[in-house]
């Protein structure tokens, strides 16, 4: 796994605009985004052309055809695993460079064998009620990331960049 950068995984995503917010989320963090397959939609260049995606050539993307293949792509080590299930939260883990951030699919979340398999790993970003069943992908995927980068001083550095 590369320890540069960090990696955003995205186990059978299944609705299309949720994974383009993510991946104009990665181009614009110069995040590696995982997109492990099946896919609910096309990334074919024909239909990115159609949507009009004019980021996407600044996507780091990488394809996975299942999971097994994704961890045997990088060190599952420093996986940590988004679910509502989890007992820890996100802002409780020490992110470091080279850290996959997972997440499940939109209508059911990361499959039972993959959270029991990595207990220790799995965490949760937490609501205040119990109204909500869980956040949009897209949305807990930015607070996630913006955590990780907060924590590796990323955030930092743009404030030298900032002009009000």
């Amino acid at each position: 796994m590369s320890s540069e950068l960090l990696h955003v995984v995205l186990v059978e995503p299944e609705i299309h605009p949720n994974t383009g917010n993510i991946a104009r989320l990665c181009a614009a963090t110069k995040t590696r985004l995982h997109l492990v397959e099946p896919l609910g939609f096309r990334v074919d260049e024909k239909s990115i052309k159609r949507a009009g995606l004019d980021y996407w050539p600044y996507v780091d993307l990488h394809k996975h055809i299942n999971f097994a293949t994704f961890q045997e792509t990088i060190e599952p080590t420093r996986c940590w695993y988004f679910t509502t299930k989890a007992k820890k939260s996100y802002v409780d883990v020490d992110y470091k460079w080279g850290d996959a951030l997972i997440f499940g699919p939109e209508t059911r979340g990361l499959p039972k064998e993959i959270l029991e398999t990595n207990l220790s790993q799995c965490i949760k970003i937490p609501m205040l009620t119990t109204h909500v069943r869980s956040l949009n992908l897209a949305t807990a995927t930015a607070i996630a990331l913006y955590e990780a980068l907060r924590q590796l001083g990323q955030l930092a550095l743009l404030k030298e960049d900032c002009q009000i």
